[in-house]
Protein backbone atom coordinates (compact mmCIF):
# COMPACT_ATOMS: atom_id res chain seq x y z
CA UNK A 1 0.00 0.00 0.00
CA UNK A 2 1.74 3.33 -1.02
CA UNK A 3 1.81 5.92 1.75
CA UNK A 4 -0.44 8.80 1.41
CA UNK A 5 0.82 12.20 -0.76
CA UNK A 6 1.10 14.36 2.70
CA UNK A 7 3.50 11.44 4.12
CA UNK A 8 5.34 11.54 1.63
CA UNK A 9 5.81 15.02 1.50
CA UNK A 10 6.84 14.80 5.03
CA UNK A 11 9.57 12.50 4.78
CA UNK A 12 11.16 14.12 1.63
CA UNK A 13 11.23 17.47 4.00
CA UNK A 14 12.72 15.07 7.01
CA UNK A 15 15.09 14.05 4.71
CA UNK A 16 16.24 16.93 2.80
CA UNK A 17 16.45 18.28 6.54
CA UNK A 18 18.72 16.04 7.66
CA UNK A 19 21.28 15.83 4.41
CA UNK A 20 22.26 19.58 5.39
CA UNK A 21 25.43 19.88 6.55
CA UNK A 22 24.76 22.75 8.62
CA UNK A 23 22.33 21.06 11.07
CA UNK A 24 24.98 17.95 11.50
CA UNK A 25 26.34 18.59 14.84
CA UNK A 26 22.24 19.60 16.41
CA UNK A 27 21.13 16.23 14.29
CA UNK A 28 23.81 14.77 15.68
CA UNK A 29 23.23 15.47 19.24
CA UNK A 30 19.52 13.83 18.65
CA UNK A 31 21.10 10.72 17.10
CA UNK A 32 23.40 10.48 19.91
CA UNK A 33 20.63 10.54 22.57
CA UNK A 34 18.45 8.35 20.76
CA UNK A 35 21.29 5.90 20.42
CA UNK A 36 22.13 6.16 24.21
CA UNK A 37 19.27 5.71 25.04
CA UNK A 38 18.91 2.16 22.91
CA UNK A 39 22.15 0.91 23.97
CA UNK A 40 21.72 1.44 27.35
CA UNK A 41 18.42 -0.41 27.62
CA UNK A 42 20.05 -3.06 25.56
CA UNK A 43 22.79 -3.33 28.10
CA UNK A 44 20.97 -2.94 30.93
CA UNK A 45 17.56 -4.62 30.70
CA UNK A 46 18.92 -8.30 30.55
CA UNK A 47 21.66 -7.52 33.40
CA UNK A 48 19.13 -6.50 35.86
CA UNK A 49 17.15 -9.45 35.09
CA UNK A 50 19.08 -11.88 35.94
CA UNK A 51 20.39 -10.11 38.90
CA UNK A 52 16.91 -9.13 40.11
CA UNK A 53 15.74 -12.68 40.06
CA UNK A 54 18.97 -14.39 41.43
CA UNK A 55 19.79 -12.42 44.28
CA UNK A 56 16.49 -9.93 45.29
CA UNK A 57 13.66 -10.81 47.26
CA UNK A 58 10.19 -9.77 46.87
CA UNK A 59 7.38 -10.27 45.03
CA UNK A 60 7.12 -10.67 41.33
CA UNK A 61 5.75 -7.35 40.55
CA UNK A 62 8.99 -6.08 43.06
CA UNK A 63 11.38 -7.57 40.72
CA UNK A 64 10.13 -6.20 37.85
CA UNK A 65 9.71 -2.70 38.76
CA UNK A 66 13.32 -2.96 39.78
CA UNK A 67 14.12 -4.17 36.61
CA UNK A 68 12.05 -1.32 35.26
CA UNK A 69 13.57 1.02 36.89
CA UNK A 70 17.48 0.18 36.71
CA UNK A 71 16.89 -0.04 32.77
CA UNK A 72 14.97 3.34 32.74
CA UNK A 73 18.13 5.02 34.74
CA UNK A 74 20.94 3.27 33.05
CA UNK A 75 19.22 4.30 29.18
CA UNK A 76 18.29 7.85 30.56
CA UNK A 77 21.80 8.51 31.38
CA UNK A 78 23.18 7.25 28.87
CA UNK A 79 21.20 8.97 26.50
CA UNK A 80 21.79 12.05 28.65
CA UNK A 81 25.30 12.13 28.45
CA UNK A 82 25.89 11.10 24.79
CA UNK A 83 23.65 14.32 23.80
CA UNK A 84 25.51 16.69 26.37
CA UNK A 85 28.89 15.03 25.28
CA UNK A 86 28.42 15.53 21.82
CA UNK A 87 27.28 19.12 22.17
CA UNK A 88 29.45 20.77 24.21
CA UNK A 89 32.24 19.17 21.77
CA UNK A 90 30.66 20.87 19.04
CA UNK A 91 30.49 24.28 20.75
CA UNK A 92 33.76 24.15 21.77
CA UNK A 93 35.20 23.53 17.99
CA UNK A 94 32.90 26.08 17.20
CA UNK A 95 34.15 28.76 19.41
CA UNK A 96 37.60 27.75 18.80
CA UNK A 97 37.37 27.09 14.87
CA UNK A 98 39.36 23.62 15.27
CA UNK A 99 38.76 20.55 17.15
CA UNK A 100 41.52 19.33 19.58
CA UNK A 101 42.13 16.67 21.86
CA UNK A 102 41.41 18.58 25.25
CA UNK A 103 37.88 19.18 23.60
CA UNK A 104 36.49 15.70 24.80
CA UNK A 105 38.21 15.00 28.04
CA UNK A 106 36.78 18.18 29.43
CA UNK A 107 32.92 17.41 27.51
CA UNK A 108 33.09 14.29 29.02
CA UNK A 109 34.24 15.91 32.57
CA UNK A 110 31.52 18.08 32.96
CA UNK A 111 28.55 15.45 31.46
CA UNK A 112 30.11 12.53 33.90
CA UNK A 113 29.66 15.09 36.63
CA UNK A 114 26.55 16.48 35.43
CA UNK A 115 25.09 12.91 34.54
CA UNK A 116 26.81 10.23 36.30
CA UNK A 117 27.45 12.26 39.59
CA UNK A 118 25.06 11.22 41.91
CA UNK A 119 26.70 7.82 43.59
CA UNK A 120 23.60 5.23 42.97
CA UNK A 121 24.42 1.83 42.17
CA UNK A 122 23.83 2.24 38.15
CA UNK A 123 26.63 4.79 37.84
CA UNK A 124 28.88 3.74 40.50
CA UNK A 125 28.81 -0.06 38.13
CA UNK A 126 29.18 2.23 34.93
CA UNK A 127 32.42 3.88 36.53
CA UNK A 128 34.06 0.73 37.86
CA UNK A 129 33.63 -0.25 33.86
CA UNK A 130 35.28 2.02 32.69
CA UNK A 131 37.88 2.48 34.93
CA UNK A 132 39.21 -1.13 34.59
CA UNK A 133 38.95 -0.30 30.46
CA UNK A 134 40.75 3.48 30.89
CA UNK A 135 43.54 1.53 33.46
CA UNK A 136 44.24 -1.05 30.43
CA UNK A 137 44.10 1.70 28.13
CA UNK A 138 46.43 3.91 30.14
CA UNK A 139 48.93 1.13 30.20
CA UNK A 140 49.11 0.02 26.35
CA UNK A 141 48.95 3.89 25.49
CA UNK A 142 52.11 4.19 27.81
CA UNK A 143 53.81 1.34 26.63
CA UNK A 144 53.18 2.96 23.00
CA UNK A 145 54.23 6.37 23.91
CA UNK A 146 58.02 4.73 25.24
CA UNK A 147 56.72 6.00 29.03
CA UNK A 148 56.84 2.04 30.25
CA UNK A 149 58.47 -0.32 29.08
CA UNK A 150 57.85 -3.07 26.73
CA UNK A 151 57.26 -5.80 28.55
CA UNK A 152 59.45 -9.45 27.38
CA UNK A 153 56.78 -11.42 28.13
CA UNK A 154 52.83 -11.77 28.43
CA UNK A 155 52.13 -9.82 31.60
CA UNK A 156 48.38 -10.51 32.21
CA UNK A 157 48.89 -14.37 33.72
CA UNK A 158 50.71 -11.80 36.77
CA UNK A 159 47.99 -9.18 36.51
CA UNK A 160 44.84 -11.54 36.93
CA UNK A 161 46.16 -13.48 39.60
CA UNK A 162 46.73 -10.16 41.71
CA UNK A 163 43.29 -9.00 40.83
CA UNK A 164 41.72 -12.71 42.05
CA UNK A 165 44.05 -12.57 45.14
CA UNK A 166 42.70 -9.07 45.82
CA UNK A 167 39.38 -9.44 45.18
CA UNK A 168 39.06 -12.45 47.83
CA UNK A 169 40.62 -10.81 49.93
CA UNK A 170 38.92 -7.85 50.36
CA UNK A 171 35.45 -10.39 50.61
CA UNK A 172 36.64 -12.35 53.19
CA UNK A 173 38.16 -9.64 55.79
CA UNK A 174 36.45 -6.42 54.47
CA UNK A 175 33.56 -7.32 52.35
CA UNK A 176 31.51 -4.00 52.88
CA UNK A 177 34.22 -1.96 50.75
CA UNK A 178 32.95 -4.08 47.88
CA UNK A 179 29.32 -2.98 45.85
CA UNK A 180 25.88 -4.83 47.09
CA UNK A 181 26.01 -6.67 43.89
CA UNK A 182 29.43 -7.99 44.02
CA UNK A 183 29.08 -8.93 47.41
CA UNK A 184 25.38 -10.71 46.39
CA UNK A 185 27.55 -12.89 43.63
CA UNK A 186 30.76 -13.92 46.06
CA UNK A 187 28.39 -14.79 48.71
CA UNK A 188 26.39 -16.93 46.39
CA UNK A 189 29.43 -18.91 44.62
CA UNK A 190 32.14 -18.83 48.28
CA UNK A 191 29.68 -18.93 51.38
CA UNK A 192 26.34 -20.27 49.79
CA UNK A 193 28.28 -23.49 48.66
CA UNK A 194 29.82 -24.15 52.56
CA UNK A 195 25.90 -25.10 53.42
CA UNK A 196 23.95 -27.81 52.95
CA UNK A 197 21.03 -30.57 54.23
CA UNK A 198 20.10 -32.73 51.66
CA UNK A 199 20.94 -33.75 47.77
CA UNK A 200 18.07 -31.19 47.30
CA UNK A 201 19.78 -28.11 48.15
CA UNK A 202 23.34 -29.60 47.86
CA UNK A 203 22.51 -30.45 43.83
CA UNK A 204 19.34 -28.62 42.58
CA UNK A 205 18.55 -25.65 44.71
CA UNK A 206 20.86 -23.36 46.06
CA UNK A 207 18.99 -23.42 49.61
CA UNK A 208 16.68 -25.68 50.96
CA UNK A 209 12.66 -25.11 50.08
CA UNK A 210 10.42 -23.98 52.68
CA UNK A 211 7.72 -26.73 53.39
CA UNK A 212 4.58 -26.25 52.24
Amino acid sequence: MAAPPQLRTLLFAVNALLRKRRYHAALAMLKGFRNGAVYGAKIRAPHALVMTFLFRSGSLREKLRAILQATYTHSWNLARFVFLYKGLCALQSHVQGKTYQAHSFVSAFIGGLLVFGNNNNINSQISMYLLSRVLFALCRLGVEKGFIPEPRSDPFPWFTALVWGLILWLFEYHRPTLQPSLQSSMTYLYEDSNVWHDLSDFLIYNKSQPSK
